[in-house]
């Protein structure tokens, strides 16, 4: 008896061409529920985290908690995912998920309507930064492989009439199946949905397919509509005659928290040239939104945090449009990424991709460039002037990227945007040192403010969100606002005045500075600075102006 043996080599061509040929056929049902599966088991770690903290080593939880996700994965999948479109848009939640996974593992985030505006409204000098070669192997693992094994399948063909009825049946077997398993744990259940209702921005992809929904809806980057007009019987108060204009100076900081602002008591003295400069700082102010594409547009609407409606905030015009109103001209200088429809049909100088040597480099700018020019842009137009600078400031993850090397006092430092290479100390170090740079720019501000003569001249400094830095293990900012922790809702105010603006404006500085020690908010800016520059309209709101009871002349 004879045998034949396999040359040498053949083992290995039969096995490329078997994998070459493998084109399994499978019904979409079971795709469907394969890939609502893979999200649930592989894409979810934080999710799983979060609530099995909440009832600890409880199998049968974890198994309702597990035929929840599943369920709810595969009943979206089963109105959205067809035949004809299921490889591209699994291939499309496969790529987007390993993006979800990586950035909210890494960085502890909610992934709700707020958080997906903020990826959305994101600028490429942004999202570069967050490209790190960390991002690598998730995308791999999560996206690129599920996907190659995606596109070897066949998916199985029906009539239309027989699609229906499978998918009819392959529906009602899943609310029965998801049912079921919420019921044999429904006390846990309904008491972490209930108790811990922030676990639901953390399921992946729905979380982020839901919030994508609510942004289709809304005022958005996705949806963007004409501003409604308010304000329009806003008047100014005459002046006397030979009097000087007034400029006030509007500086909306980035991600500067109060717990690290030196002038509020931080063991670190972060801000020391601000407190050489007889600035007023109120150490107890809240921010209306944990990110800046809430707090901003909130700061500079009449409505804010106090009677909040995003979408009155998002559709109407601003602080800036009622200024205009009353003749004041404004200006917005930015070396971030705009004013989140704040300034829309206004004028506005976008100084980030300028290319002035010793404050800008790579396609970024210092914040020393909002004020280069300053006093000619001012004095290009007459009268009253606000003009607002919005800062880079401490935008993270790359902290070390906001402040000039010689402003590195404090050491080691995390020189990468990929904080998980990085010590706590050393993010912090970072971060300070940014701040102590913006101590600079806003001292360098007032010394430019001092040196305009022709003006009499102020400062508003106010902070759009916080930063987390490590603490219960969270990172930067963009939490629901709802759980946000005071280290992304506690933010710095500082104001000054130069002796001709507050003589002006009749203001009690003493009186001022004993309001200090009261809470303050974000809701105060749109009325106190209505308040300060004397416009009269519907609008204004005495009652939250922080300079109405210190001043002798309304």
């Amino acid at each position: 008896m004879s045998t034949t043996l396999p040359r040498p080599g053949a083992s290995s061509r039969l096995s490329w061409s078997a994998l070459r040929d493998w084109r399994p056929e499978i019904s979409s049902e079971a795709l469907i529920l394969l890939s609502s599966i893979f999200f649930a088991v592989l894409c979810n770690g934080l999710f799983w985290r979060n609530a099995m903290a909440t009832n600890p080593g409880n199998g049968l939880f974890a198994l309702s908690l597990f035929t929840l996700l599943v369920g709810v994965h595969a009943l979206l999948f089963g109105l959205l995912v067809w035949r004809w479109n299921a490889k591209v848009l699994l291939s499309v939640l496969f790529i987007t998920t390993a993006f979800a996974v990586h950035y909210m593992s890494s960085f502890n985030v909610y992934l709700d309507a707020d958080m997906l505006r903020n990826v959305l409204a994101t600028d490429h000098k942004e999202s570069g930064e967050l490209m790190t070669a960390a991002l690598i192997l998730p995308l791999l693992g999560y996206g690129v492989l599920p996907t190659a094994l995606l596109w070897r399948l066949r998916i199985r063909r029906r009539s239309l009439g027989r699609t229906f009825l499978w998918r009819g049946v392959f529906l009602l077997g899943v609310v029965l199946v998801t049912a079921a398993g919420a019921m044999a744990s429904f006390q846990n259940i309904s008491s972490l949905m209930r108790n811990h209702r922030e676990v639901r921005y953390l399921a992946t992809p729905v979380n982020y397919l839901i919030a994508l929904k609510q942004n289709m809806s809304s005022a958005s980057p996705i949806k963007h509509q004409p501003k409604q007009p308010i304000g329009t019987d806003a008047q100014a108060t005459p002046r006397a005659a030979g009097s000087k204009p007034r400029l006030l100076v509007l500086v909306v900081g980035e991600t500067v928290r109060a717990q690290n602002w030196g002038l509020n008591g931080y063991a670190r003295q972060t801000t020391p040239e601000l407190a050489q400069t007889g600035a007023i700082n109120f150490p107890d102010m809240h921010a209306c939104g944990s990110s800046t594409e809430v707090s901003l547009p909130c700061m500079f609407s009449p409505y804010g945090r106090h009677d909040y409606d995003e979408k009155a905030i998002r559709n109407h015009q601003s602080l800036l449009h009622v200024l205009e109103h009353a003749g004041i001209s404004t200006l917005w200088r930015d070396n971030q990424s705009g004013c989140k429809g704040v300034c829309d049909g206004l004028q506005i100088e976008r100084l980030d991709d300028a290319t002035l040597p010793g404050l800008c480099a790579n396609g970024r700018c210092m914040d020393e460039i909002l004020i280069n020019d300053l006093a000619a842009q001012v004095r290009a137009k007459p009268g009253d002037r606000v003009v607002v600078l919005h800062q880079l400031g401490n935008h993270g993850p790359s902290y070390f990227e906001r402040y000039p090397a010689q402003f590195r006092q404090f050491a080691p430092t995390c020189d990468t945007a990929d904080l998980g290479k990085c010590s706590r100390e050393q993010i912090v170090n970072s971060y300070d040192n940014a701040i102590r740079y913006t101590d600079h720019f806003l001292s360098r501000t007032i010394a430019s403010l001092r040196e305009m003569g022709d003006y009499d001249t102020a400062m508003i400094y106010l902070s759009d969100h916080g930063e987390s830095l490590g603490e219960k293990g969270l990172y930067l900012h963009g939490m629901p606002y709802a759980i946000a922790p005071e280290e992304q809702t506690r933010v710095p105010l500082l104001m000054w005045f130069s002796p001709g603006f507050a003589a002006d404006r009749r203001l009690d500085l003493q009186c001022l500075r004993q309001r200090t020690q009261q809470r303050a908010d974000q809701d105060n800016l749109f009325p106190s600075v209505l308040g300060l520059m004397q416009v009269r309209t519907s609008v204004y709101d005495r009652s939250r102006d922080l300079f109405a009871d210190c001043t002798t002349q309304s």
